[in-house]
């Protein structure tokens, strides 16, 4: 039977003694290597061409982003799976644009690690199990499918007055300041920011104003509708 060949990158030594001995007991994994980090990550690849990269995500002394569009750039055809305890949204869209197959979080068990690993290895993408199933999710199949991020924001509806915050908070502006502008209430304009962060599963004010400028569908936002209509 072939072996799915791993490379596994993790910097807690604690970690990495006790994944690497839980995955050389499955019959059909075989760890080709253990690294502290990815400073020679190329010359590792080459060496051992592994199937699948288990990576942290946190690395110490190093940057895991960039290590995983290194491998990539290599080697397409490695597929890597991220670990942590819960990514955050931001970054789990990083990563899948980077080109991660999967994630797995620290606290799962046995069955789930080694579940991932292998529906990894046969090609799924594999999210983390908090973000199965929602408008995230969604997002992300759009940017395995190449999209751009203009594209992804555009599939999104927003109501006219959304469209009018997000170009206002891409402007710098307040809540106050909003509020003043769209003659609002600032109670209504932090219930439109919550809304706008729940549509585009994002985390902050500086990532809405991020996305607005990817697209031109918010900049004409503020001339093609009345600031006092709802």
């Amino acid at each position: 039977m072939k072996k799915i060949q791993i490379l596994l990158i993790e910097d807690n030594r604690l970690l990495r003694d006790g994944i690497a001995s839980m995955l050389k007991k499955q019959s059909d994994m075989h760890v080709v290597a253990t690294v502290s980090n990815g400073e020679n990550i190329l010359t590792t690849m080459e060496k051992h061409k592994p199937n699948i990269v288990l990576l942290d995500l946190g690395l110490r002394n190093q940057n895991s982003l960039q290590i995983v569009k290194l491998t990539k750039q290599h080697f397409q055809e490695t597929k890597i799976i991220v670990m942590d305890i819960i990514p955050l949204q931001a970054d789990v869209f990083e990563f899948v644009q980077a080109g991660v197959s999967g994630f797995i979080l620290k606290d799962a068990n046995a069955a789930e690690f080694f579940k991932t690993i292998r529906s990894v290895y046969q090609g799924a993408q594999v999210l983390p199990p908090h973000l199965t199933g929602s408008l995230f999710s969604q997002i992300v199949e759009h940017a395995i499918n190449g999209s751009k991020p203009s594209a992804i924001v555009e599939s999104v509806h927003m109501t006219k007055r959304e469209r009018q915050v997000i170009e206002l908070i891409a402007d710098g502006s307040t809540n106050k300041e909003i509020a003043q502008k769209l003659h609002l209430s600032t109670y209504t304009v932090k219930s439109h920011v919550h809304n706008i962060l729940e549509k585009l599963a994002l985390n902050t004010r500086v990532q809405i104003a991020k996305h607005a400028h990817f697209s031109d569908a918010y900049k004409t936002a503020i001339d093609t509708t009345s600031l006092i209509s709802e």
